[in-house]
């Protein structure tokens, strides 16, 4: 079987299995930016100022906000390097989305007047911004393995673009700028995004909208498709038992909910029709809000279950803020304020004590006496060890890989030097 065309070298000539998953949610996509720009962070004073998010994942997937964010990590530059540092995506935020979402009639009238004729953007300015970056870089390009999820409105079925079905299908391998826009076209917010791709003289037509109203968490969509994979017998990953979950790190990074900050009670809701489902007072979309939040959280209790269960929970990190200000959630609010306390949130959180969800309520509780800082700080060191045994074996050409491994009973991965942090 071809490789893709990823700089990552693969998983058998290593331990792990390494997974980014980056949440949906327009504008509050500062939120997780700002996690990653601290991880690059780490990562470069462990091996240089070269280093990228890019060069240490074997999937980065991401929808909606979390998709634009997974382009700009692995689209390559003139020289196969990352278009983006981490640190650089805040700034690219801070410029465009003010234009991409023109507050000049940000009243909640005038948005749901607007509204009633079609989206309340037209999209153009993002599909301009898309394209000057990417270009004709499509999705088999990217520099390490990427997943981003859609939805077809004509087919009424969830398309998921990968590398790996790139390389299967070649009418998948579309270029990465309609992905994007496809992944963002959030329904009432941008218009659904059609485009052909061809394969051999046969035509293949999308219609498509926003992967958040299937995936707005797309970690288990990532998990599927390296199931996928390893069914295949893709040369590029280990031969694993059905129970080796201790094989996988996931960092999933959400956008921000409401859970414990507010949302609606059964007594305003019962008072809503049609107009009142679809526009709050305070700016937000109830109907929209609800659905993406369901799925979001859905995803995470099912993961969390499982990696508990196989007595490997220390392997999946899921950082998310729940109790985002209402004031916060909208997701097209771009003016300087909100932008910027979205940041603060982005900020704060990395200072929050690591949370696992409590699988009786499906709430958020502390889970070890570790921040998500010091726990991202932790994972940085895992992953330089990965990348670093992985080109070892890569030039050496080892083909014997270490037993599995349980994070959960030593804290962390053991690398030359223990690491605990709990």
């Amino acid at each position: 079987m071809q490789r893709t065309n990823s700089i990552v070298q693969p998983p058998t000539n290593g331990k792990l299995i390494t997974v980014l998953s980056i949440d949906g949610g327009g504008i509050r996509g500062l939120i997780p930016a700002t996690i990653l720009e601290f991880l690059e962070a780490e990562l470069q004073k462990l091996d240089g100022e070269d280093a990228r998010i890019a060069d240490y994942f074997d999937i980065i997937a991401g929808t909606s906000t979390g998709g634009l964010v997974t382009a700009m990590l692995t689209a390559p530059d003139e020289n196969r390097r990352p278009l983006f540092a981490a640190k650089d995506i805040k700034e690219f935020y801070l410029q465009m989305c003010p234009n991409i979402f023109p507050q000049d009639w940000r009243s909640t009238f005038k948005k749901a007047f607007k509204s009633i004729g079609g989206p309340l953007y037209d999209g153009k300015c993002l599909h301009n911004i898309i394209e000057k970056h990417l270009k004709e870089t499509k999705i088999g390009d990217t520099l390490t393995n990427v997943v981003i999820p859609t939805f077809d409105i004509k087919r009424l079925q969830p398309i998921i673009f990968s590398s790996y079905e790139a390389m299967e299908k070649p009418h998948m391998n579309a270029k990465l700028s309609d992905i994007c826009m496809a992944t963002s076209a959030a329904p009432t917010y941008l218009p659904p995004h059609h485009f052909v791709t061809e394969h051999n003289g046969e035509m293949h037509e999308f219609n498509l909208i926003d992967g958040g109203v299937a995936a707005n968490n797309p970690t288990q969509i990532a998990m599927g498709v390296i199931a996928k994979e390893l069914n295949r017998k893709n040369p590029d990953f280990p031969i694993l038992q059905p129970a080796e979950y201790g094989r996988y790190l996931v960092i999933s990074l959400g956008t921000g909910d409401c859970n414990m900050g507010g949302g609606y009670t059964a007594e305003e809701a019962s008072k809503w029709g049609l107009f009142g489902w679809w526009f709050n007072a305070n700016g937000s979309k109830p109907l929209v809000d609800i659905f993406t939040q369901a799925s979001t959280d859905m995803v995470d209790i099912h993961l969390s279950a499982v990696f508990h269960n196989h007595h490997v929970r220390n392997n999946y990190l899921r950082i998310q803020e729940d109790c985002l200000d209402m004031t916060l959630s909208p997701l097209d609010k771009a003016t300087k304020e909100n932008m910027n306390s979205l940041i603060e949130v982005g900020n704060r959180l990395l200072t929050k004590t690591v949370s696992k969800v409590n699988l009786e309520d499906g709430k958020l509780i502390p889970c070890r006496n570790v921040t998500n800082k010091e726990a991202l700080i932790e994972f940085a060191k895992i992953l330089s060890h990965e990348k670093r045994l992985r080109d070892l074996n890569s030039q050496q050409r080892v083909s014997n890989v270490d037993p599995p491994f349980c994070m959960e009973k030593k804290h962390y991965y053991e690398a030359p030097e223990t690491i605990s942090i709990a």
